[in-house]
C-alpha cells in the first residue's frame, strides 16, 4: 500500500481509504447495503491488513447507525493508527437547526459524531455540501473553532463548486484560519468533469483528493455490460446515482476495462481504480462494499500498474468534448504556460 501527503498537510494516507456507505442500512441507504456489526468488524481488519489507514464515513450514512457501528467496531481504541473521517451538513432531524453549515449546526454535529464513533477527535472532519445558505466565513470560523478545540485534526469539503472552494480558501487565509486541506469529489472514468475547474484547483491550491463512488456505484465493476445488470445491484434498485448521460459511451468505457482486465487476469473494477490511483492530483480512492469478496478485490486495485498504452486506451473511449473556456484559449496558454504547465488545464490541453 503507498501513502501520499493529504494536500499541503502533513497527514498521510493510504491511496485506498474504506468506504462505509453499506453500513446500516437506514432510509435511503437501505438501498445501498445493511452490513451489520459483525460484518463491519471483518471489513475494517480485512482493509487494515491490506495497509488502509483512514475510514471515511458521514453522520448521514443511515442516520447516524453507520458511525454506531465504526465506534463500535473500533471500541473506543484506533486500530494499527487508523484515522477517521466524517461529514456534516444534512439533517440529522426534525427541527430547523439539525441541518445545514451553521455554527450552531457544525459544532453540535460534530460532537454527536464523537460520542457514536467513540473518539476524542476526528481527524478529517469535512463539510458534506454547501447548504446554499450559510456566509462562507460563518462555516470557516466553525471549522476552525473545532480544529482550535482538538475535536477536529484537519478539515475538507465534499461536493464543492470550483468557486465555493476558492471562495473559502481566500477566507482562510485572509481571516488566518485554518483552510481546507482536501476535497471529496465524484470522478471517474466516465465522470470527468471534475477535470475542467475542480482537479485544476487542487494542484494549484494544493488540495488533496479523496474520490467517492470511483466505480460509479458499480457501472464500471465489469458486472453490468448492455442491456442487463444483475440482480440487487444499486443501479437495479433505483439509486441512480451517477447519472449517465451518454449511454453508449458508457458502455465503451466498460468495453475497454473489461478488455484490459481480461489481458491482466484482473477484474475490470480494479482496472477503473488503478486508473483513479495513477491520476495526478488523485490522493485516495473510497472503496466500499457489501460482502467480503468485493472488498477485496477493491483492494488489490493498490497494486495494479497501468501501463502508458493502457491509460491511452481508456482516453480514447473516456475524453468528454473539450469545453469552453479551453476550446477558445489553447492557443495563448500554450504561450503564456509553455508545455511542461499545461496539464494544470486538464487533460485535453
Amino acid at each position: 500500500m503507498e501513502y501520499r501527503q493529504l494536500g499541503r498537510s502533513g497527514l498521510k494516507i493510504s491511496t485506498v481509504t474504506m468506504g462505509t456507505m453499506t453500513i446500516g442500512g437506514g432510509g435511503k441507504f437501505a438501498q445501498v447495503g445493511d452490513v451489520g456489526v459483525t460484518d463491519a468488524r471483518r471489513y475494517v481488519d480485512l482493509c487494515l491488513d491490506a495497509g488502509v489507514n483512514l475510514i471515511d464515513t458521514a453522520d448521514i450514512y443511515s442516520t447516524g447507525t453507520c458511525e454506531e457501528i465504526i465506534g463500535e467496531v473500533l471500541g473506543g481504541k484506533r486500530k494499527n493508527g487508523v484515522l477517521i473521517a466524517t461529514k456534516a451538513r444534512f439533517s440529522m432531524g426534525p427541527g430547523p437547526n439539525d441541518g445545514g453549515l451553521s455554527r450552531h449546526h457544525l459544532i453540535s454535529a460534530c460532537e454527536a459524531s464523537l460520542k457514536r464513533l467513540k473518539t476524542d477527535v476526528i481527524d478529517l472532519y469535512q463539510v458534506h455540501e454547501w447548504d446554499g445558505q450559510t456566509p462562507l466565513e460563518e462555516t470557516m470560523e466553525a471549522l476552525d473553532t473545532l480544529v482550535g478545540q482538538g475535536k477536529a485534526r484537519y478539515i475538507g469539503c465534499s461536493n464543492y463548486s470550483g468557486w465555493h472552494i476558492m471562495k473559502a480558501l481566500g477566507i482562510s487565509a485572509q481571516e488566518h484560519r485554518q483552510r481546507f486541506v482536501s476535497q471529496q469529489i465524484h470522478y471517474t472514468l466516465e465522470a470527468r468533469e471534475a477535470e475542467y475547474e475542480l482537479i485544476p484547483i487542487s494542484i494549484d491550491q494544493g488540495l488533496g483528493i479523496l474520490v467517492w463512488s470511483p466505480l460509479a456505484g458499480g457501472l464500471l465493476s465489469g458486472k453490468h455490460r448492455r442491456g442487463q445488470a444483475p440482480e440487487g445491484t444499486r443501479q437495479l434498485a433505483g439509486w441512480n446515482e451517477p447519472p449517465i448521460r451518454d449511454e453508449e459511451r458508457l458502455w465503451k468505457i466498460v468495453d475497454m476495462l473489461v478488455a484490459i482486465a481480461a489481458e491482466r487476469n484482473v477484474s475490470a473494477a480494479q482496472v477503473a481504480l488503478a486508473w483513479l490511483i495513477g491520476r495526478k492530483a488523485v490522493t485516495s480512492v473510497i472503496i466500499g462494499g457489501r460482502t467480503e469478496a468485493q472488498f477485496r478485490d477493491n483492494l488489490a486495485a493498490a497494486n495494479l500498474k497501468l501501463t502508458d498504452e493502457e491509460r491511452q486506451l481508456l482516453d480514447a473511449v473516456s475524453l468528454p468534448p473539450v469545453l469552453y473556456p479551453y476550446w477558445h484559449q489553447l492557443w495563448t496558454a500554450k504561450d503564456r504556460l509553455g508545455e511542461a504547465d499545461l496539464s494544470l488545464l486538464g487533460p485535453h490541453v
